[in-house]
């Protein structure tokens, strides 16, 4: 670090620490950029699952893929973690690896503005202003609760939060709790409290593909077998890894997913028997347009006497009840949005000013877009991880952060070797790129698939997923191509004054 004019200077501020911050941090470490620090708005490392602490929080990607290549992790509990395990290990590896050390915690960007004229960017925080050459948005997609705009929510006399803000003070025993939403933390977390609240309302707009989870416990020998033969640990990542890779194909191809959906429709029979509410529990979609969602008592807990599934639409929200669109009053004390997360309007792009004074959400106009889904034209030196077109819907997003982190280290190293000060992509190469995710996307499941699903942004785009295996995206950031990117000199340095007694 150093200083100009008071103020600390960074080569590399990363914004976030969670899986990609994490990734980041220690790909430059180890490539040789040592200035590099990480602004942290929380109190401790470990992004959505720090944030999320949700009565039966676990991941949907299998344990030894849904980690980090550097950082294997031989003492998984289950074959699919849960969030409590996942939060310690990120804790773990970010301790390993000195980023504790590198991280300013309580700190939140409030912007990051390009500054021309010194080919930097001008960081104002919580703690106080920064600048740095580059910056690296770790932020995440899954991040800021999106709650929806309900009519008189604000008259409502009960407790309501979000799932990712969950309120651990409040006892729902005895409660009667309203669910908004079924999507990915909904078919966690009812299950869990279903059994303790007095009743529970289940108000479900769309209902979502569920198979089964093949969840269960590693077993004392397996741990063992990979603390002492890493190879044999690394060979099941790499065969869940080209498992996980298959699925993509019927979502690519929408007529190839009858197979799946069997599995889901069967799936549904053994566990509900009413008919129905199996009508209400069976999609109206095609497999995957929607996130496919994993669960072995989903299904069970909403045939519970004390449960009722509701497809109206909400009208209302009054102070101890939920109107529906057909009238009905349904009394509630307790409201729990699940109902995910700003994805296609990033907050962090209402931060981030540009060349010309142009704020990336301006930029955006709702429609994120981003060469190679990291950088951005008229953005010198900033790097999205997890930025537009590289959500995955059937691997682990962890693998593409990495990718995205090993492009960070080849762009720096770039611009050490060329002597420039910053670079962006060329216009016409990120017009090519995002030509080229619309028509890749063309006829794929997510935009043709009879559904509404957070994968599109407000102009309908699919701006949110990668169009193909992520095998080929990380094999598409392995190269820089220089010829894709515009070079920015060296701020021309002033030339110098004349002593005072020389001056004419």
């Amino acid at each position: 670090m150093s200083t100009a004019n008071g103020t600390p200077h960074h080569h590399v501020v990363i914004v976030g620490c969670g899986f990609g911050g994490i990734a980041a941090a220690v790909r430059l470490r180890e490539a040789g950029f040592a200035d590099v620090a990480i602004l942290e708005k929380a109190d401790d490392v470990g992004g959505t699952w720090r944030e999320n602490t949700y009565p039966g929080i676990a991941c949907d990607v299998p344990s030894h893929l849904y980690s980090l290549s550097f950082a294997p992790n031989p003492a998984w509990s289950r074959t699919y973690s849960e969030g409590g395990e996942i939060w310690a290990y990120l804790r773990d590896v970010a301790r390993r690896h000195g980023l504790y050390e590198r991280t300013r915690f309580g700190c939140e960007l409030l912007e990051a503005a390009w500054d021309e004229d010194a080919r930097r960017w001008r960081l104002r925080t919580t703690q106080g202003p920064l600048t740095a050459d580059a910056v690296v948005s770790a932020t995440g997609p899954l991040h800021e609760p999106a709650i929806p705009d309900l009519p008189g929510l604000e008259t409502f006399a009960g407790t309501a939060f979000h799932s990712a803000r969950w309120d651990h003070g409040h006892d729902l025993a005895g409660r009667r709790v309203a669910v908004v939403g079924t999507g990915a933390s909904a078919i966690q977390f009812v299950p869990r409290i279903q059994p303790r609240v007095a009743h529970l309302t289940v108000f479900q707009r769309t209902p979502p593909w569920v198979l089964p989870r093949t969840d269960r416990p590693l077993r004392p020998w397996e741990q063992r077998l990979y603390r002492a033969v890493p190879a044999a640990q690394r060979a099941m990542r790499e065969a869940i890894f080209w498992a996980r890779e298959l699925l993509v194909v019927p979502f690519l191809h929408p007529r190839l997913a009858g197979w799946v959906e069997r599995a889901a429709r069967a799936h549904l029979a053994r566990q509900v028997r009413d008919p129905q509410l199996r009508a209400k529990l069976t999609p109206g979609y095609r497999i995957g347009c929607k996130r496919i969602l994993l669960s072995n008592d989903w299904y069970p807990a909403l045939t519970r006497d004390n449960v009722e599934v509701v497809t109206d639409a909400i009208a209302e929200v009054r102070p101890h009840a939920i109107v529906t669109a057909d009238g009905r009053e349904h009394p509630v004390d307790t409201i729990v949005f699940g109902t995910g997360f700003h994805v296609t309007d990033l907050p962090i792009a209402e931060r981030v000013v540009g060349r010309g004074g142009r704020r990336l959400a301006d930029v955006w106009g709702g429609s994120p877009q981003a060469h190679l889904g990291t950088i951005v034209h008229g953005f010198p030196n900033l790097f999205l991880l997890l930025g537009p077109n590289t959500g995955l819907g059937h691997n682990s997003v962890v693998y593409m952060e990495e990718a995205q982190a090993g492009l960070v280290v080849a762009a720096l190293r770039h611009l050490r070797a060329t002597g420039a000060a910053a670079l962006e992509p060329r216009p016409e190469a990120q017009a090519a790129y995002v030509a080229e995710m619309d028509a890749r996307s063309r006829g794929t499941v997510w935009t043709s698939g009879g559904c509404r699903s957070w994968y599109l942004d407000a102009t309908g785009r699919n701006s949110t997923l990668w169009p193909g295996s992520s095998f080929a995206f990380a094999r598409r950031l392995a190269r820089l191509r220089p010829e894709e990117l515009a070079l920015i000199p060296p701020p021309v340095a002033a030339p110098a004054r004349a002593p005072a007694a020389a001056r004419p």
